[in-house]
Formats: C-alpha cells, structure tokens, sequence
C-alpha cells in the first residue's frame, strides 16, 4: 500500500512542479509519470542497497531517460520533463536539518546531514550526465549503422 501512496504523491509533486514552471498543460500528465517513475526507482533502489546516494543517481538516471524518451515522442524539449521529475528526489529535507542543527549549534550533526545533502545532489546531478551522455552515444551508434549500411 506504500508503494502506491509514494507514486501518487510524487506523481503529484511533479505536476504541482510542472504547474509552477509553466509546463504545457498537456504534458503535466507526463510529467507527473516521470516524477513517479524516478521516485519508485529511488524508493527500490534504496530498500535494496540501503545507500541513499546510489538510490539517488539511480532516481536521476531512470528520471532523464523517460523524460528523453517522452521529449522524443512529443516533440518538446526534455527540460520540460526532467525539471518537473527530478524534483522529488532533492534532498530538502537533510539541507533543512542541516541549517537546522548549525542555527541550534550541533555542528558536529550539522556537517553529516551538510555532506549527506550534497553527495545526493551530486549523485542527482551525475544521474541525469550519465543519461544524457548515454542517450547521445546510443543516437550516435544507431546513425553510423545507418550510414554504413
């Protein structure tokens, strides 16, 4: 039953991002599917491994791809999906607990959560390269094929 909970919310969350960054209205829809697609991935991901870095450029990666295959099918620019889907799976709440525990003086707890926010931000941000420079090599494969045949 979790599992439904957390595709529906995050499906929700990326229209609801979709909506604030001015999304065509006919893509919310697919919008809202590659928020939940990237955010199922994180979630199994990281029940299996229990490392929310690597759950997290997982997250990213499943996130670029359906948002490349979607920009490919419609015709519109991948930003369009892969902003509005990567947004459940920013670390909000470890970069809040870290402001929180350095304004309370914990330093010592405020730097863990600090560290832990930015690795998962960079795991994020490695995810969508990764794909990106995946997609453009598999393209670029396809078309030598083609020319040489």
């Amino acid at each position: 039953m979790t599992w439904i909970i957390q595709a529906a919310l995050s499906f929700l969350a990326a229209i609801g991002f979709g909506i604030i960054f001015n999304a065509p209205r006919k893509m919310l829809f697919y919008c809202g599917v590659v928020g939940m697609a990237g955010w199922l991935i994180y979630s199994v991901s990281e029940l299996y491994s229990g490392d929310a870095v690597k759950a997290s450029f997982l997250g990213a990666f499943a996130v670029a791809l359906v948002a490349h295959i979607f920009a490919k099918r419609f015709r519109t620019p991948m930003i369009v999906f892969s902003v509005a889907g990567i947004i459940p799976l920013v670390p909000g709440g470890m970069a809040y607990n870290a402001m929180r525990h350095i304004v309370e003086n914990d330093y010592i707890t405020a730097i863990s959560f600090a560290s832990k926010a930015f690795m998962v931000s960079g795991a994020i941000a490695m995810g969508l390269v990764f794909a990106e420079v995946s997609i453009q090599l598999l393209y670029r494969g396809r078309s030598k094929r083609r020319r040489t045949t």
